[in-house]
């Protein structure tokens, strides 16, 4: 079984304006509400492709209900905890001449509710996999994604690993199966910029010395690339198309990634299968279908 966690979801509220003026009155010409997060668009990317998985993390007031439903009006598997006060939080996406983000902070996190979701953790098992993706809420330690894998580390899981700075930065120690940067996260991780691919190749490196099996990096409509835990470096540019839709590119690539790998148990396809997932949503509305990704696979 596929296990995804999601500390921090939200309602992406999605706009389109002609041209952004600050500190003028900006009127839509499209809007659209999404339930999302990073592990959460990992499950919907997974179920498109048919595959089962367990949506968990945490939720709070009227927004925290839009995620849940949202979620099992598709048919995925939801344990979500709710918290007893604040609110799921609601990201801005302003598409315009340039696209803009507008990123909140989301509810506090209690012990009491993570004690809930490390109990929860209890029923997974010897060849389960794990993804911990996303953004935490400040008042939690920049541990909480290391303590959830010391939870679960006698028993044989695959753990994914999507995250920026001291969160992914202090899993290593646990061996995950996979961490996943972008380059500009790739970049944070040792306060350097990130230019070439030997530049990526050298510092994916240095997540493998500090515990990393394998590390993916993503670069947009460049591609990406794969150092695995038998050294083998693989470079795959992206598939070509009109990208209509950046959000969810990234966490569609993980999902991909996975489905690849459960396929066939080779690197390398599930970074193709992985890529294909990843454009597939880029050149959509919205996260993409299997048929979609399929296509793209197939032709790639």
């Amino acid at each position: 079984m596929i296990y995804t966690v999601t500390m921090n979801p939200a309602v992406d509220y999605t706009v389109k304006i002609p041209e952004l003026v600050l500190g003028k009155v900006n009127r839509t010409e499209k809007e659209a509400y999404f339930f999302g997060g990073k592990g959460v668009n990992v499950s919907i990317v997974l179920h498109n492709l048919g595959i089962k998985s367990i949506a968990l993390g945490f939720v709070a007031g009227f927004t925290g209900q839009f995620v849940r439903q949202g979620i099992y009006s598709l048919g995925i598997k939801n344990e979500f905890i709710e918290l007893p006060s604040g609110m799921t939080r609601i990201n801005v996406k302003i598409k315009s001449d340039k696209e803009t983000d507008i990123n909140s902070i989301g509810p506090a996190i209690l012990q009491d509710s993570v004690e809930l979701l490390f109990k929860k953790m209890e029923k997974l098992k010897d060849g389960d996999y794990l993804v911990l993706a996303g953004a935490v809420p400040k008042n939690l330690d920049a541990e909480i994604y290391s303590d959830i894998i010391r939870h679960i580390k006698a028993r044989n899981i695959h753990v994914i690993v999507d995250a920026v700075k001291e969160y992914l930065l202090n899993t290593l120690k646990h061996n995950p199966f996979l961490v996943k940067p972008n380059r500009t996260e790739l970049g944070q991780l040792f306060d350097r910029e990130i230019h070439t691919e030997a530049d990526i190749v050298f510092y994916a490196k240095k997540l493998q010395e500090m515990g990393a099996r394998n590390v993916l990096v993503s670069i947009g409509d460049k591609g990406a690339v794969l150092v695995t835990e038998n050294s083998k470096v693989i470079c795959h540019d992206a598939p070509k198309g009109e990208v209509k839709n950046t959000v969810g590119a990234g966490d569609s690539l993980t999902a991909g990634f996975i489905a690849g790998y459960m396929q066939k148990k080779d690197l390398e396809y599930a970074l193709r299968y992985g890529l294909s997932a990843g454009s597939a949503t880029a050149f959509s509305e919205t996260l993409a279908t299997k048929d979609e990704i399929e296509k793209i696979l197939n032709s790639y």
